[in-house]
């Protein structure tokens, strides 16, 4: 029995309009169709957010484009990056979002104890001085909505002012990921636990 209670259901592809013909084609022939991972690389609809998309495929493209330039091209090592990720997914309780990441982050070299204390909510032992500052920075812009001038002063000495924006953008951009899996209620792969506990407040 299927317990795919998605509110956005999936388009069949040969239901889709022009434009989002149009942003599933750009989706699908982007650097994401070839990762294994990615919904962007198997046959038939798009899922995940990608799906959520499609009901605004101006904004849907827009988006898509700013994930490809974050996930791809960013000045941030591909492990600080999905260090974030975690991060945003861990503030949101995604559990796609955490899902989906918290492999890329492990295969891009995060120690999965560092990534197991983020899950519980639990500020992390052993991470080295990058992990660290970008933990930190990620953490305080979730939490205060800024970060401190002692914080910025670190981030800008360790990765100058485009890596500062580049940390500001990936988790500015994953928050808005989170909230479309969220509202969506994408499930996870059937007989997959969820990843991420509830935490107390």
């Amino acid at each position: 029995m299927s317990t795919d209670n998605r509110r956005f259901k999936l388009i069949p592809t040969d239901q889709l309009t022009k434009e989002q013909q149009a942003l599933t084609e750009a989706i699908k022939s982007g650097p994401r169709a070839k990762l294994a991972s990615s919904g962007a690389s198997k046959p038939g609809p798009l899922g995940g957010p990608f799906n959520v998309w499609l009901r605004s495929p101006g904004i849907g493209n827009l988006v898509q484009q700013l994930g490809e330039e974050i996930r791809f091209r960013s000045s941030i090592a591909g492990k600080l990056n999905e260090l974030a990720i975690l991060v945003t997914a861990r503030h949101w309780t995604s559990q796609y979002e955490w899902f989906a990441h918290h492999k890329l982050a492990l295969e891009g070299g995060l120690n999965p104890e560092i990534a197991e204390d983020i899950a519980q909510g639990r500020q992390p032992a052993g991470m080295d001085a990058d992990e660290t500052l970008v933990y930190e920075f990620s953490v305080a812009l979730h939490e205060t909505q800024t970060v401190s001038d002692e914080l910025y002063a670190k981030a800008v000495a360790r990765f100058g002012e485009r890596g500062v924006v580049d940390i500001i953008s990936v988790n500015g951009f994953y928050s808005l990921v989170s909230m479309c899996l969220n509202v969506d209620g994408t499930p996870l792969p059937e007989g997959t636990p969820l990843p991420l506990p509830s935490l107390k407040k």
